[in-house]
């Protein structure tokens, strides 16, 4: 059942079950399949056993190419099994608790793509099933925090090397709706997604802003836009309506005292994958940018005025996060290496008895600031949000020994 318990064989293989086989599928797929080979010291092979979608023919066909052993096509299968240690999920979002506190009550690990539920009570939910769910991990897919340059920027504010930090301004653009006649698809419906470009892009940047500088949103204003309200179906029978939006802004205010804006669309005609993240403090300022992912841009104040300007920092050296397991320095890497770092540290945390990061508690900070925005729009008010939780010191119940699987 994966969990940890000294009175059975020790576990050499973490088998993985995955629900949902589309973009995130594929990419999870490449990561559970590449960790092995990338990261030669894990002592645990990891196994796809079971890949999880509603039609027979494509997640059999999907399978077959991503390299799992097995298809299914109902979740509560996968969830049940007793030859899977895993549970990841990749499908949209109306799904999510359902199947992560089921998977939780079943003694499974759970990875559960972003964003981590629909509305704050959902993700209330799962977040106190998982606090109830000693020995088990539970963690958010917010990938980007993974990314190598994202990583080090962090560092670099822990270490002060920004003195006071005075504005952070978050940006995700995409244009892949900026056509009008863009099919309807899932993802414009609220039912199922929750929200638009605010959840399924605006939480990266959310959860990003806080875990590069350690501070959380206090309080918000926001305003959000739909530019197409109804869209063709694919099938060319009529057309559906847009019930999320398009576009989300909002100003905020952190706890750290300092001031943030936050901005992302599907409509901005040009940008493909536009990830943007400026920090600007006392003693130095920084940008990241996703289409350049192995790079930041930094400035320093003490630098002698003939010189000062902003300099590249090309992050790619053994000593910068992540890369002591990949190519030689100057090598860079792309949007993939960040899931396999995931599967990796995930599965770190399963076998050393260590907390997720990002947990569900960080998923429901993530979800209550995507409700406050929500809020703000309808009445065109500040929106107050509670105070992060201190997060408990202690490990999880330590392992003695070697992982083992109860009962086997």
């Amino acid at each position: 059942m994966g969990t940890n318990d000294d009175s059975g064989p020790p576990v050499t293989t973490l088998r993985v079950g995955m629900i949902g086989y589309a973009f995130m599928g594929q990419a999870h797929s490449a990561a559970w399949r590449d960790v092995n080979p990338v990261y030669a010291d894990l002592p645990v092979s990891v196994q796809l056993t079971a890949l999880c979608g509603r039609s027979t023919e494509m997640v059999t066909a999907a399978a077959r190419q991503y390299g799992w052993s097995r298809a299914e096509t109902d979740w509560r299968a996968v969830v049940e099994a007793e030859d899977i240690d895993i549970v990841d999920i990749s499908t949209p979002g109306d799904t999510h608790a359902e199947i992560a506190i089921a998977a939780l009550r079943a003694g499974k690990h759970v990875l559960c793509e972003k964003p981590m539920a629909n509305t704050v009570e959902e993700a209330e939910r799962m977040a106190a099933v998982a606090a109830e769910s000693p020995g088990l991990v539970a963690m958010v897919g917010f990938t980007y925090r993974r990314v190598p340059a994202v990583t080090f920027l962090r560092h670099l504010v822990q270490s002060g090397r920004f003195g006071r930090l005075r504005h952070v301004r978050a940006v995700y653009l995409q244009d892949w709706l900026a056509d009008a006649d863009a099919p309807w698809t899932w993802r414009l419906d609220k039912d199922k997604a929750g929200s638009g470009a605010l959840g399924d892009i605006g939480a990266h940047i959310v959860d990003m802003a806080a875990y590069v500088t350690g501070q959380h949103i206090t309080r918000l204003v926001a305003d959000t836009e739909t530019f197409v309200t109804e869209r063709p179906l694919s099938d060319d029978d009529g057309t559906g309506e847009v019930t999320v939006d398009d576009t989300a802004s909002f100003l905020a205010r952190l706890d750290g005292g300092a001031v943030a804006t936050f901005e992302a669309s599907r409509f901005a005609t040009g940008r493909k994958n536009g990830l943007r993240l400026e920090l600007n403090g006392s003693k130095a300022s920084a940008v990241f940018e996703l289409e350049r992912p192995n790079e930041l841009m930094f400035y320093e104040t003490d630098a002698p005025a003939a010189e000062q300007g902003f300099r590249r920092i090309l992050v790619t050296e053994k000593t910068h996060p992540y890369f002591d397991v990949w190519w030689p320095p100057g090598h860079t890497i792309g949007y993939q290496q960040p899931f396999t770092h995931q599967a990796h540290d995930f599965i770190r945390a399963v076998i050393d008895a260590t907390p997720a990061s990002p947990d569900f508690a960080d998923g429901l900070r993530v979800q209550r600031v995507l409700d406050a925005v929500q809020r703000s729009t309808e009445t065109g008010a500040w929106v107050e949000l509670p105070a992060p939780e201190a997060k408990g010191a202690t490990k999880r119940k330590p392992r003695r020994g070697v992982l083992r699987r109860k009962g086997k």
